[in-house]
């Protein structure tokens, strides 16, 4: 433990109060990270091919079979598609603002590690530019005596917050398009599956052929 102490208390003691800011969120970062990905994982984020299958069977006019597909599906879209399947056409806007709200909650936390990919560097920049003015502030006082290495030493402890910060943006940008890449195509899925649930072909098929039927008589 000490031997990893000494090098982290180094850092904080070169980058000052900015590194101490970007270490605090980076895990706090870290901490969302993973609780995005189990929340993920228990809801199902992405689990459709059970939910294809029950939406092609309704398709096809099959309705039991769609409902046998649907009962073990683990997503959290197939309790939205049950009601979709119980519900008539009148009631598309309650099923649309229910589809919202269930993203909703999903995307808790997607702000803050957009926040934190954004603030990041600009964090890590505030640190670095702190740091080069205090060591040109060194220079200006040294005069003729500028020792060339300590200026150097201060300049590369001015750039370290940079890099600090540019390592906690860049995984956190990585990790938050992931999550958002996943969630749009589970909006995406889930509008087309409203629209095949209350617009079935199986049933424009049947109308298709009553009126048929109603023309010949």
């Amino acid at each position: 433990m000490g031997a990893v102490g000494q090098p982290v208390a180094r850092v904080l003691e070169l980058g000052g109060p900015v590194v101490m800011v970007l270490l605090a969120v980076s895990v706090l970062t870290l901490g969302v990270i993973f609780y995005k990905i189990w929340q993920f994982t228990a809801e199902g984020v992405g689990r459709q091919a059970r939910l294809q299958r029950a939406l092609s069977a309704w398709d096809e006019g099959d309705r039991p079979r769609a409902l046998a597909e649907l009962a073990p599906a683990s997503s959290y879209l197939a309790p939205l598609l049950s009601d979709a399947m119980g519900a008539g056409a009148l009631d598309t806007p309650r099923l649309r603002a229910e589809a919202e709200a269930r993203f909703a909650r999903l995307e808790g936390g997607l702000r803050f590690l957009d926040s934190v990919a954004q603030l990041a560097p600009l964090l890590g920049l505030f640190g670095t530019v702190l740091g080069m003015i205090e060591a040109f502030q060194a220079m200006q006082e040294a005069g003729a005596q500028v020792n060339p290495a300590r200026l150097a030493g201060g300049i590369w402890v001015a750039l370290l917050t940079t890099a600090l910060g540019l390592a906690v943006a860049m995984p956190t940008a990585l990790v938050l398009s992931w999550l958002e890449g996943r969630l749009e195509r589970d909006r995406v899925f889930a509008e087309r599956a409203l629209h095949t649930i209350l617009r079935p072909r199986g049933r424009a098929q049947t109308v298709a052929v009553q009126d048929s039927g109603s023309v010949h008589a």
